[in-house]
Order: C-alpha cells, then structure tokens, then sequence
C-alpha cells in the first residue's frame, strides 16, 4: 500500500514526546485535530498545560514542516485545562479520551521510541540592559512600534538611558519611524547601535536591503535575537523596549528564552478582533512567566476638529475591557492623530515633533505610568 500523506505526518509526530510527562503527544491526543488538504497544507491543534514547555509548538511545527509533501503548517496552541485534556502517561495508544472523538489519523502499529526532547535553553541575564520591556500585540497594524518608538523617546527625556531592539524580523519598520537607517559600525567585533532622539536602536533593517524578505525559520531567528542582545555594544541602559512582530510566534518564545523580561505591554485598537489577538497575545507572556504590565489602546477615538469631541471610530471601550479581563492597568488610550501617522512615516515621532499635542501627552503618560510600575526613578545626570 501505498504511503499516504497522513500515514508520514503520524510518523513524524510519533517520536515527539511530552518533557514534563515523558508520555507521545500523538498517542495521548495532546497534538489532535490533525487535517491536511491535497495541496500539503497542515493544521493541528495543541493542548498545552500551565506548566508544559511553549517551544513544543515549534517542535510540532518543525517535525511536520519535514514531511514529505507538507507546503504549510499551522498549529493552534489551546489551553488543555480549557479543552479538558488530562495528562496521562500511560494512556494506551489509540484509546480516545472518554467522551471523545478518536484521533483523526491512525497510530502507526510500533511507533518509534520517544527520544528525550533538546532543553529549552536557560535565559541569560544582561544587567546593562536594565529591565527589558516586550511592546507586543496579537494583531499588525494597531500601531504598536509607533508606541513603541514613541515611548522609548518619552522616557528618554525623561532622564532614562533607553534602547531599542527591533525583534519585528519580518518587518522592521523602527529605522524608518526613528529617522535613522544606515549600517550600524562594528568597533571591537561590537555592533554599535545608532542613535536617535536620544535612545540607541538596531534593528535588523540597518542589515539588511529594503526589499530583502526575511524567510527565516524558528532557529535563524533565536540567532538573531540573541546576537542583538549579547554582541551590540548598548553600554549601561535603565530600559531596552523590544518591539515584537505581531503574534505569538519564534520571535516571542525565542526573546523569553534568550534573556529575563521584566514585562510586557501589550497595545490594542479598541475593535473587539484586535482585542480579542491581543488577549491571546498577553496569555502567550503569562503563560512562559512574563508579567503583563498593562494595555495601551492606541486610535481610540479621533478628536473632530470642529467640535473638538471625540469620535470612536474604530468601536470603544475595547482596551478597558481587556485590561479588566486580564486585571491589568489601562495604561492610556490613545487617540488618531494624524501627525502621529505622518511622523512615523517621516522619522518624527509626535513625541519629540509635538510634545505638547494631545496624543504627545498621552503617550509620555504612558512611559511614566510604565516606569512607576517598575519602581524606577530617572537618574539624576
């Protein structure tokens, strides 16, 4: 007989095993829901407990990106206390969880022994780097590296020494909104980071061309994180911002595995789809051990220029409820302005161009609120 698609995927997931249990994920249906299309696209689900390790999603991700066939995979990361699954190994292959459907693939008769899975690697504590801030949202386009820009400014003239560590592999856009795009120097084999509106920033844009896509995969992009962390030369820093890609992907799991986060601040449009994104994006943090300092919603409501009132053009009241879904700080809301848009377009940020507008204010109550949560004091210099 012939093999077939679903008989390699099983195959390949076999092997995979739980660390925490030492049970399959394949046969104890910790990895179910398993479908695949004619044109090799996979999607499976996984059921992860509190305490097990994130990175099994990219083992599952990696082992089926493998197979013979397969074009494209998705795996959706599920609560397991939600779903129900109980963690059981020594549960017979092939015996479905009472109450369920059994597995959508067969189990291969004598599946290959579980090797013990690689350690996740310990994170590495930079104390120059002061305390490492994720800005991070579920969802792209709420504007979260224009915040992310904005407050590392903020706090910088408030008396910070702040960096900038563009993590958005995919699309680094903070060269383009902190006005600064060249190759950064290397001095002492150090990449010295440039400059801006007095708060240092690299970013892989400096290192590559415009129209260069970044097709890289989990392993290439933990590289590239931790090179930006260990080998630039930031000097002594309160506070190093890491703009994050939208998600809950490798550059996520791979920043909380390369060095401790003191926090993350996750940014939000008040539209329940972008709310909903960054609540699964904030229960990404929690559940590797990072605290979520608080929400920012961002284009809250644009002020009309007639009446000076506010208009909730996308939707309101969606970044409150999330903060009080995750008892979380509203940190700000933040409202559309158009020079806001304009200054990330042209390198001014509306902090430094326009300290006194509306938005400007907002923004640097933001940086202040984030930096009494961490109990800093600006130095006095």
């Amino acid at each position: 007989m012939p093999e077939t698609l679903q008989s390699r995927l099983a195959e390949a997931l076999a092997p995979l095993a739980n660390p925490r249990t030492g049970a399959s994920l394949y046969q104890t249906q910790q990895v179910r829901d398993i479908a695949a299309t004619r044109e090799g696209k996979v999607r499976v689900t996984l059921l992860l407990d509190a305490q097990d390790d994130p990175t099994l999603a990219r083992q599952v991700r990696q082992a089926l990106e493998r197979v013979e066939g397969v074009t494209e995979v998705r795996v959706d990361v599920k609560d397991a206390a939600q779903v129900g699954l109980k963690s059981a190994p020594s549960a017979a292959a092939g015996t479905a969880p009472s109450g369920r459907a059994g597995r959508a693939l067969p189990i291969a008769e004598q599946p290959a022994a579980a090797p013990k899975p690689p350690a996740a690697p310990t994170p590495v504590t930079y104390p120059n780097l002061g305390r490492v801030i994720a800005v991070s949202s579920g969802k792209g386009g709420v504007g979260k590296s224009t915040v992310c820009t904005n407050l590392a400014i903020a706090l910088a003239k408030a008396g910070y020494r702040v960096g900038i560590m563009d993590a958005d592999i995919y699309g680094p856009n903070i060269p383009r909104m902190m006005g600064v795009d060249e190759a950064p120097p290397v001095k002492d084999e150090k990449i010295q980071p440039l400059e801006a509106h007095g708060v240092k920033v690299i970013s892989l844009g400096f290192l590559i061309e415009r129209d260069q896509p970044a097709i890289w995969r989990g392993p290439i992009v933990m590289k590239i994180i931790t090179q930006f962390l260990r080998d630039v030369a930031w000097g002594e820093l309160d506070l190093l911002l890491v703009d994050m890609p939208p998600g809950t992907g490798d550059a996520q799991l791979s920043l909380v595995q390369a060095t401790s986060v003191a926090g993350a601040v996750i940014v939000t449009t008040p539209q329940e789809v972008a709310v909903g994104d960054a609540l699964r994006g904030a229960m990404m943090f929690r559940r590797v051990g990072v605290p979520v300092l608080g929400i920012v919603e961002n284009m809250s409501y644009f002020e009309s220029p007639e009446t000076g009132k506010p208009m909730a053009i996308f939707g309101s009241g969606g970044g409150d409820r999330l903060a009080k879904e995750l008892q979380v700080p509203l940190l700000g809301q933040i409202p559309l302005y158009p020079p806001v848009l304009e200054g990330a377009d042209t390198g001014a940020p509306i902090v430094a161009s326009q300290p006194q507008s509306h938005a400007a204010q907002k923004l640097t109550a933001v940086g202040t609120a984030i930096a009494q949560q961490l109990g800093l004091r600006p130095p006095a210099r």
